[in-house]
């Protein structure tokens, strides 16, 4: 049977002509050689046409504005290396294996419902949050200093998601490596690792027959026939020699020398990408943010022409409505908008921070969030067509191809890389491209999967939805919903829009609240494939998820306590006021209520306090004006008029 349009072995299948051999040939070698150069072609013109009517030019600025700082070499710097943040490993790695694990297109919904009302609006909240004020996801809580454990708990967020992240660059890299050869090791199944149930794509064509459960011998082959379950070949390379995956979270084995030895090459790759700050690392997502749509294009050609990919895709498509109502989808589609987007993570109100005061950071979050979305649907594209393919060759359901964890991307995206010409050059590309999304931490020995997949559920879900639900409450009830429209409206020149006024104060805090509740409601312990996680791994998951959380109320309690004032009211009162130095860094930004003194000294009063005292000020000026009127005389006691003057 003809599988594929590009036939890597050079040979056509049964039933196929000389003239679709051409025209595959054709496609291969013309057509997919053109596509990154179109790519490039369109990325640049995308760029330069969105900011070329923008404030800041294209070209590099020469001198920063905010010198003490420094700010970006220009806007695409900031918003090429925001998508490179946000688009990353959550959309190729981890969109499509949540989306497959919860049934495809009843993920979509929930995912779309997430991504408008909160996910787009809580973007646009950190970096209007972070511009504002040119400061760190610590320093902006002068805002309100009891609330500072919301930056500490950014942290935790981020060093967890930095500690497990890399366990996919590592294996990345060992793609990468091991992609330097002329066949790829998962091509066949003639390897030690691969077990009689392995039925390779660019094997020997299956003979359609019955057998009795017994050996049989086909084309000179010894095979064993009517198998429970059939696998590919990248699914035994990646669990039995890539894992080599132990018996259970409990057994760590040895350690994997070359994994090791993977993660010490990215932890240079990130040393060298920042050593220089922020200019440096500008630069690069010139290259580090457009380069994987290339090889995601690539792939996306090749696999909506195989056989069968429009199973995959009707799968990816097609709701499973039994599944809406199910709190671990809602739950999952909420994790991921943050995760993906990079929401609580204190990653986005740095980045802002290095931007011009006046930067339009509300289009900045449009393009930023639209595109990180458009690039998980695309790669669940790419996924789910390599999926129908799968399930077509292996004589399965789409739902049965491959494990539901964090491994599919390991599984498909290797499998269609065996059916491209010149199949090694290619997933060089791809895992180097991987290589880009990625670059954190650590994971390397046999139970390391186990690990990967418990820190995924519980370090990086529930405590991302919980801390961007507490900042958004910060800002919206604690420091005043006028006060910071008003922050926005000096820096961008015009006042939030409506939708993200409402979104902030009512459906965003709304929605995540109620997901949370649900979740706890129904909540279902993890499992790998058929392993049921022990309670102790489950404690140590919910210790993660906890301990970035409870950073808030504990140094809520602190600066409670550090604070001025006699009664516990007065210390609560004066522990949320905003710092005296809260405001716009530089001095020529400082207007309106934050001109009344230099940057150091400046004193910010809530906005009801601040009309209240203008009040007293207007009443007592009429009391003023009517003494004046009535007492300009004072009539003495022999008829005469005196004029008041001031006691000493």
């Amino acid at each position: 049977m003809h599988m594929c349009l590009c036939d890597p072995a050079g040979s056509n299948g049964p039933g196929s002509s000389n003239s679709e051999a051409a025209v595959s040939l054709n496609v291969c070698v013309y057509v997919v050689p053109l596509i990154p150069v179109n790519i490039n072609i369109f990325i640049s013109f995308v760029c330069v046409s969105v900011f070329q009517n923008g404030a800041v030019p294209v070209e590099p600025v020469k001198k920063d504005e905010n010198s003490r700082r420094g700010n970006w070499g220009n806007q695409i710097e900031f918003v090429l290396t925001s998508v490179g943040y946000a688009v990353g490993l959550g959309n190729v790695w981890r969109f499509p294996y949540l989306c497959y694990r919860n049934g495809g297109g009843a993920f979509m919904f929930p995912y779309f419902i997430m991504l408008v009302f909160c996910g787009i609006p809580l973007f646009f909240l950190e970096l209007s949050f972070g511009q504002f004020t040119s400061l760190g996801c610590l320093g902006v809580w002068k805002v309100s200093p009891m609330f500072k454990g919301v930056g500490y708990g950014m942290m935790v967020v981020s060093t967890y998601i930095g500690i497990y992240y890399n366990v996919v660059i590592c294996i990345a890299f060992y793609y990468f490596f091991m992609s330097m050869t002329n066949l790829l090791p998962w091509t066949y199944c003639n390897n030690p690792w691969n077990t009689p149930d392995c039925t390779g794509v660019m094997g020997t064509p299956r003979t359609n027959a019955t057998f009795a459960n017994v050996s049989a011998v086909v084309s000179g082959l010894t095979e064993i026939v009517n198998r429970t379950k059939r696998t590919s070949p990248s699914e035994e390379y990646w669990r039995n020699y890539v894992l080599n995956v132990s018996d259970g979270i409990g057994n760590f084995g040895e350690v994997r020398l070359p994994i090791l030895g993977c993660l010490a090459v990215s932890w240079i790759v990130v040393f060298l990408c920042l050593i220089r700050g922020v200019k440096s690392s500008g630069k690069v997502v010139y290259f580090t943010a457009t380069f994987p749509y290339v090889v995601l294009t690539i792939l996306f050609i090749r696999g909506i022409t195989l056989e069968g990919a429009i199973s995959g895709i009707k799968y990816y498509l097609t709701p499973q409505w039994e599944k809406i109502l199910d709190a671990k989808v809602w739950g999952d589609a909420a994790s991921q908008i943050f995760y993906s987007l990079g929401c609580a993570w204190g990653g986005l109100i740095t980045m802002a921070s290095y931007n011009k005061f006046h930067n339009n950071c509300f289009r900045d979050s449009i393009i930023i969030s639209v595109t990180n979305c458009g690039t998980s649907v695309y790669a669940g594209f790419v996924i789910f067509s390599i999926l129908g393919f799968m399930a077509n060759h292996l004589g399965v359901d789409v739902s049965e191809v491959a494990d539901h964890g964090p491994g599919l991307a390991f599984v498909a995206y290797p499998e269609a890389l065996t059916l491209l010409p010149i199949s090694p050059l290619w997933s060089l590309l791809f895992f180097f491209m991987l290589i880009l999304l990625g670059l954190g931490t650590q994971v390397f020995l046999f139970a390391g999967i186990y690990w990967l997949l418990l820190m995924d559920n519980y370090a990086a879900s529930f405590s991302l939805v919980v801390v961007s639900c507490i900042m958004c409450i910060c800002i919206m009830y604690v420091y005043g919903h006028k006060n910071y429209f008003k922050d926005v409206e000096m820096m961008l020149g015009f006042p939030p829009p409506l939708f993200f006024r409402i979104c902030w104060r009512y459906v965003s805090p709304f929605i995540i609240t109620f997901i949370l509740i649900f979740t706890v409601i129904q909540y279902k312990p993890i499992t790998y494939n058929d392993y049921v996680y022990p309670r102790w791994s489950l404690v140590i998951g919910f210790a993660m998820a906890l301990s970035s959380v409870i950073c808030i109320p504990i140094y809520a309690l602190f600066k409670i306590a550090m604070s001025e004032g006699s009664t516990f009211l007065e210390r609560l009162k004066n522990s949320v006021k905003p710092d005296p130095d809260w405001g716009p860094a530089l001095q020529e930004h400082r207007k309106g209520r934050y001109a009344t003194a230099g940057p150091e000294s400046v004193e910010v009063c809530p906005l009801k306090e601040e009309l209240k005292d203008e009040g007293k000020e207007k009443l007592k000026e009429k009391e003023m004006e009517k003494k004046d009127e009535m007492g300009l005389t004072i009539p003495g006691s022999n008829g005469s008029t005196l004029n008041p003057t001031p006691s000493a």
